[in-house]
């Protein structure tokens, strides 16, 4: 559609934006549909009070106390379950095959190593790897050190490569990249370790169903096809950059599913143009609850934030950088920072355990 203007208004979205004013970005489907810049002398975030449900929410979960074996809820709607789970090597759970019959499963490594014994062979995980469970098929974390996982649980649909349009097929990151199990190296650790699997769970509409076999049931001796297990690590993820204007989010999609994505933000330099916007615009997300996992690194556009906290930016919420992120920006040269964005199309409910770690003054952080 053609684009119309008034007033003041910049050529390029992000870039050559008047001094003094702020760009805010409004736009559906999250950052593909129709858009507009709007140029404002103060931030959208400059409210003096917030009421209501459309608070922005912020989660410490190193405050959560540990649960071996099962997952802890934090938010969910009807496609996207997000959660969190521990493990170590004496967990009840490395005694049996998992099987989640209510829809594929991401886990995000957040801290620890280890192995995942699977019905195709052996994969191996560590700090920021993804490993990727198709639906029903089993699997069983043997942690080298303990583990803590955000999970990340797709009811609808399959988990998909993002479409990578005109930067072609190794954007991003490289198929090459993606580690599939090794039948033989499974077969071999089997051996050494002496302990057969003979107990298989199986969650379905959240209740589970336990089988019991009489020999290891991770006895596979062969396989093809298109359906199975792998990692990604973010060591092999390509950040999508432009030296001269930010590019949005959605730059940054690293799998996708039904009415939501799954995006990683990594280390990269920061715009070089010297009219360019170099920190996150001001938007509202309109269609997408936005999740933010903080990771590891420096969290340049956030205050007073630390690895292993989490955010929730409901759909309408008017957001972008904070003040000190701003007032750093003109000695950035880039950014430090390892973080998992969710967005969901279907508005996220939060967990009550969640809320017993919220951080209740998150929303005033905008504030001067």
């Amino acid at each position: 559609m053609f684009q119309f203007k008034q007033g003041r208004h910049t050529t390029q979205g992000h870039k050559g934006i008047p001094a003094g004013h702020f760009e805010e970005e409004q736009g559906r489907k999250g950052f593909f549909g129709a858009v507009s810049h709007l140029i404002r002398p103060q931030p959208s975030t400059r409210w003096q009070n917030i009421e209501g449900p459309l608070r922005p929410q912020l989660f410490d979960l190193v405050k959560i106390q540990p649960t071996r074996g099962g997952w802890q809820r934090l938010l969910f709607n009807a496609d996207v379950t997000i959660s969190y789970h521990w493990t170590n090597g004496t967990s009840a759970t490395q005694a049996q095959s998992f099987r989640n019959a209510d829809g594929e499963t991401l886990y995000f490594c957040h801290a620890g190593s280890g192995s995942v014994l699977t019905e195709y062979g052996l994969l191996h995980y560590r700090k920021g790897s993804y490993v990727l469970i198709p639906k029903c098929i089993g699997h069983t974390f043997v942690a080298k050190d303990e583990t803590t996982f955000l999970v990340i649980e797709s009811k609808s649909s399959q988990f998909r490569e993002p479409e990578r349009g005109m930067v072609g097929r190794n954007a991003f990151y490289d198929p090459a990249a993606i580690r599939t199990p090794d039948l033989e190296a499974q077969q071999k650790l089997q051996l050494e370790r002496k302990q057969p699997i003979t107990q298989v769970v199986v969650k379905r509409q959240e209740k589970f169903t336990h089988f019991s076999y009489a020999e290891d049931v991770y006895d596979v001796v062969g396989w093809k096809g298109d359906l199975f297990p792998c990692t990604l690590h973010v060591d092999d993820l390509m950040p999508m950059q432009s030296h001269r204007v930010h590019l949005p989010p959605s730059a940054h999609s690293t799998f996708v599913a039904h009415n939501f994505v799954v995006c990683t933000f990594l280390p990269r330099p920061l715009e070089t143009d010297a009219d360019a916007l170099k920190v996150p615009f001001y938007h509202q997300n309109i269609d997408y609850d936005e999740v933010i996992f903080y990771h590891d690194g420096s969290f340049f556009s956030r205050d007073n934030l630390h690895s292993g906290m989490i955010t929730l930016h409901p759909a309408g919420f008017p957001h972008g950088p904070h003040p000190k992120a701003m007032a750093k920006t003109p000695t950035k040269t880039h950014t430090d920072e390892y973080a998992v964005m969710i967005d969901a199309w279907k508005p996220l409910e939060v967990d009550p355990s969640c809320l017993k770690v919220e951080v209740a003054d998150y929303w005033r952080s905008w504030m001067k």
